[in-house]
């Protein structure tokens, strides 16, 4: 640590902020004061409601709920108040409350269901001060519709996805400024348990979230930047957690037909009827849903597109202090793909827009999880929360990026397989959470330990037409990551909280195996142990300036990690854990009760940009690299039943060791925004008419070839009665030609000269694309 704070001495001042934090702002409790102790529970399952707003009204300050739905308000002055309760999507509670000299006052608040209203949702959240996107992440989930897995990722404001095999891989993921790949900069998680992989046999983070039904996910925690202490790996650009329902509000069949030969079933049961129990006498619920999808999707060639996911989840109260949930979930899916379009292909007409030069790619992978998390309500107003999860995976993936560069035979061509073969992923995290008051002050405290450990064949072999040839690299990877994070929140004044928090994380890279360097070169032996570490504080400032306008400053180190084959293959140091500092300040506010407003300028530096090269299987650099930029959100209620929401964000960024005009960040969105208009009627008629636009940005590094931008229009339509729903879904409404994924590659067509040509190479976005569904409740 000592070692640390002298490569940074400007960062001397976070450990003295905490030791002061700590122990100078101490302190007798101050005489003739009460505390509010509560529980909030729904009032349909009487489950505890984490996340939950609580406050006196008129007074300064406030908390949210914990993991078992209790609060504590301390160091209340004598005297009668209003408590008010409030959670998006329920009827806000005031409740008047009577305080004694000394007294502690225990309640239990009930909060029924009502019709979104954004005079509701409050702009401080003081449990999780990182959160600041909170409110608008809940706006969005009750509001935007979702037509797939994919639709997710979109719901992080600001983040746009692409998708090149058809649906089968994950998706590219652009986010403040980073073309993060499948996910090398951006980390999602799905109730706690990790989507991304590290040291994938296609790409470095690969976060593919197909395995997970649109229809079960509940909430979003959205964390820009690198300031959030929970978050380790990959969380640069910054982090999602999406977290499953608890339980369901009523069965559910449903069926989707849509052009293209696409169908899709659904089925959601509630599996414990009111008044049954299973392993607890107290609140409980378990559901199970099932989904099957099918399309031929848009191309030339039929995709052939299959997946199912399968889940069961279990959550109850074993006693008045501990729940505990279970969940089992299988995904698998198996597709063809037409492979990136060259512009050149087209223009000489070999081959259409939909079409593809080599239609034999494709793929096909699984995925099983299971965790169990214990949730403990301890004295001392301390929670522990305890994860054990475990993953089977299976991946195998036909790719053809260069055609015929490498292998000129047209019978031939330069078609390679990824394969990830049986990956075991075994995880446990624990979190100790602790309010305490430190006289008027509350203080509250988080320290987290957890270890992952990842087990998997990779493999990088040539192909043609999906019959294997030769092998350039097989081995086994051994990874694991032990990490452990102390974070501290104080509230200094009424008005200003610091929070300050430092991480810890060592990595195991370890790869036994062998490679060739080329095709007819012997194999070369690939096998190596290294182990690293990386320091990451954070610090970051709230004011809560009026009840309406929080003010932040944030700040905090991050890191992404390096494949293990690179690492083992003599990566420098410099290369192994990537250093981000990342640097914000902004503004969640209402100018007026019923909108909601999020701006923030940040900048971001990156020691290191990684690239993984698939069809080398290698991981390029590309220096550090320097980004800024200016987000915006906007939620606006401008009726009870009518919704208005955008999203604005701007990016530059640059390599930094690279001359000008040379240095050019390639596919890095420099402008995006999306948005709708939306009408809301819980029972009736609902719908949206939605844009997404992207600029155009340099695909390469001195700008040559460009990326071309989008504008786009969506449209949903749902009619909803108690017993059933019937909807529609228009993607592209405007049938606009455009390039969804793109790429500066080097390839080779059939007759060209054997230095192939350098060019833009895209995947066609969805064409006019109708799709009808029908849901039966019961």
């Amino acid at each position: 640590m000592n070692l640390f704070f002298s490569s940074f001495p400007h960062l001397r001042f976070v450990g003295a902020a905490l030791f002061l934090l700590l122990f100078n702002l101490g302190g007798a409790r101050a005489q003739g004061t009460a505390t509010l102790r509560g529980t909030v529970t729904d009032s349909l399952s009487n489950q505890p409601m984490e996340g939950a707003s609580v406050g006196l009204q008129g007074q300064p300050g406030g908390t949210t709920t914990d993991a078992q739905g209790n609060f504590k308000l301390g160091g209340i002055e004598t005297g009668t108040y209003t408590l008010r309760v409030g959670a998006l999507g329920y009827r806000a509670q005031a409740l008047p409350v009577t305080l004694a000299a000394g007294e502690t006052k225990r309640l239990t608040v009930a909060m029924p269901t009502a019709v979104l209203s954004l005079s509701e949702v409050t702009v401080s959240q003081p449990c999780d001060p990182n959160q600041s996107l909170a409110a608008i992440s809940h706006i969005d989930q009750v509001l935007r519709p979702l037509n797939s897995a994919q639709d997710l990722l979109r719901l992080v404001p600001g983040l746009f996805i692409a998708q090149h095999a058809g649906g089968g891989k994950a998706e590219q993921i652009f986010l403040r400024g980073f073309d993060s790949d499948h996910g090398t900069d951006f980390a999602v998680s799905i109730d706690g348990l990790p989507v991304n992989m590290v040291s994938h046999a296609h790409g470095q983070g690969y976060a593919d979230f197909h395995f997970v039904i649109p229809e079960t996910v509940e909430q979003l925690k959205v964390y820009k930047g690198p300031y959030t202490a929970r978050f380790g790996d990959f969380a640069t650009s910054g982090a999602g957690e999406f977290l499953t329902k608890t339980r369901l509000d009523h069965s559910q069949v449903k069926v989707e037909v849509g052009q293209f030969d696409t169908r899709r079933a659904l089925v959601m049961l509630d599996l414990i009827p009111q008044g049954k129990h299973l392993l607890s006498k107290k609140a409980e619920s378990a559901y199970a849903a099932a989904e099957y999808y099918f399309t031929n999707s848009y191309f030339d060639a039929p995709q052939r597109f299959k997946r199912f996911n399968g889940m069961l989840k279990y959550t109850g109260q074993l006693s008045d202090n501990t729940s505990l949930t279970l969940l089992g979930s299988h995904f698998n899916s198996n597709w063809d793909a037409s492979g990136q379009v060259p512009e050149r292909g087209v223009e000489r007409g070999l081959i259409s827009r939909f079409g593809s030069i080599d239609n034999s790619e494709g793929g096909r992978t699984d995925r099983t999880n299971a965790y169990a998390i214990l949730t403990t309500a301890l004295k001392h107003d301390a929670v522990l929360r305890q994860q054990v999860y475990y993953t089977n995976y299976h991946f195998s993936l036909f790719s053809n990026f260069t055609f015929f560069l490498k292998h000129p035979d047209p019978l031939v061509g330069d078609e390679i397989n990824h394969t990830d073969s049986g990956r075991n992923i075994y995880g446990y995290t624990g979190t100790y959470d602790r309010d305490a008051q430190l006289g008027a002050k509350t203080l509250h405290t988080t320290f987290g330990a957890g270890t992952r450990i990842d087990d998997a064949g990779l493999s990088l072999r040539n192909a043609v037409k999906r019959r294997i040839t030769d092998t350039t690299t097989v081995g086994r990877l051994y990874e694991q990551n032990l990490n452990a994070y102390l974070d501290e929140t104080l509230t200094l004044t009424e008005r200003l909280t610091v929070n300050a928090a430092v991480r810890a994380d060592v990595f195991v890279f370890d790869f036994r195996g062998e490679r060739k360097d080329s095709a007819s070169g012997p194999f070369i032996p690939l096998n190596g142990r290294r182990t690293r570490a990386r320091i990451s504080p954070k610090l970051n400032l709230y004011y809560q300036l009026t009840p309406t306008v929080q003010l932040f400053a944030r700040s905090g180190f991050g890191f992404h990690s390096n494949d293990a084959r690179a690492v083992i293959r003599g990566a420098a140091d410099a290369n192994v854990l990537p250093r981000a500092l990342g640097y914000e300040v902004g503004s969640t506010f209402k100018p007026v009760p019923s909108l909601v407003v999020n701006a923030a300028l940040w900048g971001l530096t990156l020691q290191d940009e990684l690239v993984y090269a698939g069809d080398e299987g290698v991981t390029e650099s590309a220096g550090p690299t320097q980004r800024y930029g200016l987000d915006l959100a906007v939620r606006y209620q401008l009726s009870p039943r009518l919704f208005l929401d955008t999203d604005v964000n701007y990016s530059h960024g640059r390599q930094t060791d690279a001359p000008e005009g040379q240095n050019y960040i390639p596919l890095a969105p420099t402008f995006t925004t999306i948005g709708g208009l939306t009408y809301k009627e819980p029972r009736g008629l609902s719908g949206s008419l939605r844009y997404r636009h992207i600029d155009s940005r340099p695909a390469n590094d001195d700008g040559s070839i460009t990326a071309r931008g989008y504008f786009l229009f969506d449209a949903v339509l749902a009619y909803t009665r108690p017993r059933y729903q019937l909807g529609a879904t228009v993607e592209n409404l405007l049938n606009v030609e455009w390039n969804q994924a793109q790429f500066a590659t080097l390839t080779r067509l059939p007759g060209e000269p054997a230095e192939g040509k350098d060019e833009l190479h895209f995947t066609p976005g969805t064409p006019f694309y109708l799709k009808l569904n029908a849901s039966i409740f019961f």
